[in-house]
């Protein structure tokens, strides 16, 4: 994925309790909590997967062959990232395409209805749209047990989009200061369609839902589901000044 300016609390070692102080070996004891982060390793695996394909679509519109370039190195990357998710569901016994398939028509229904009209479209909804996610991931991962979470933040980690896209979005705001409403408007498409997404993919799967409110590990009480969406949505309007937009 694709964010580098992680919230301020992501950075933070908190005294590690329950399921977040155990090793997978531990944690994996209980069925319902296995069955959680198979879902959760499923869901990234294929939003890595499909970040490949977007990025690898994105470079057809790059303006400059160094752009080009630079869109085709980081879709590397990401598929590098899917190929460590979709070996580690091997190795703790799942099957990687099962693990992936309910996830499919959500997120791909997520990236046609965020289909951009241009490259400054695609940066933008690279760097805005896909962070908004990999900050929900950075959350939940705070409460998996330590080899799940290495793994997930480990494939969280920024593939150069972030400072690439502020970079190239800035430089066309400055341009054509006339963009700059424009792209606001798509940055704002995108914060909704994106958390309404992670909503969707956590509803439709129950023991991804009953980790994350509580029932199995430490998960969210109500409240904190109100914290996290509020820390979420400052480092989304951090993002949009960054690339010089209102949010």
């Amino acid at each position: 994925m694709t964010s580098s300016d992680k919230p301020d609390h992501v950075s933070d070692s908190p005294a590690r309790t329950g399921i977040a102080a155990q090793d997978w070996a531990t944690a994996a004891a209980d069925p319902q909590y296995r069955a959680a982060v198979v879902d959760l390793l499923g869901a990234l695996a294929y939003g890595e997967l499909a970040a490949f394909e977007r990025l690898a679509e994105d470079a057809k519109l790059a303006p400059t062959l160094a752009d080009k370039a630079e869109l085709a190195k980081m879709a590397s990357a990401e598929f590098h990232h899917f190929e460590r998710l979709r070996d580690r569901l091997t190795e703790i016994g799942a099957e990687p395409t099962e693990a992936m398939d309910p996830f499919v028509a959500a997120l791909d229904g997520f990236h046609r209805q965020t289909a951009p009209s241009d490259w400054l479209e695609g940066l933008v909804k690279a760097y805005v749209g896909d962070s908004i996610a990999s900050d929900f991931y950075r959350e939940v991962a705070a409460r998996l047990d330590s080899d799940t979470r290495e793994l997930v933040l480990a494939v969280l980690d920024d593939t150069g989009h972030a400072g690439f896209a502020v970079e190239k979005v800035r430089a066309a705001i400055d341009a054509d200061p006339r963009l700059g409403g424009r792209l606001a408007l798509w940055a704002r498409r995108l914060m909704g369609e994106a958390l309404s997404q992670s909503q969707r993919v956590v509803a439709d799967r129950d023991a991804l839902s009953t980790m994350l409110v509580g029932g199995v590990a430490d998960g969210f009480d109500l409240a904190e589901v109100g914290r996290m969406f509020s820390r979420i949505t400052e480092a989304h309007t951090k993002r949009m000044s960054a690339l010089g937009l209102a949010a």
